[in-house]
């Protein structure tokens, strides 16, 4: 870090909690900021693909045991099972 990140941290550390709360919000809100907008939107995309999947009848879902037992056996037998 540099000398003045590092003075920066010592005066956001005498901050409340709830100051260095929002804080670190705003900051990590400012990266988010310059995010992938592609991404983004094949992200959209996709979620939108599988809802359309699942509503029509061409997925379904799998129930969280099912899947436990998948993973065990396939963990016991040390192969991948697709």
């Amino acid at each position: 870090m540099t000398e003045r990140s590092i003075e920066l941290l010592q005066r956001a550390l005498s901050l409340t909690e709830e100051e260095r709360a929002e804080l670190a919000a705003a900051l990590l809100n400012s990266l988010d900021a310059s995010g992938d907008t592609d991404a983004e939107t094949m992200w959209e995309e996709e979620i939108s693909r599988r809802t359309s999947d699942l509503d029509s009848g061409r997925k379904r879902t799998i129930p969280w045991q099912e899947v436990q037992s998948q993973v065990s056996v396939a963990l016991e037998h040390g192969s991948k099972k697709r």
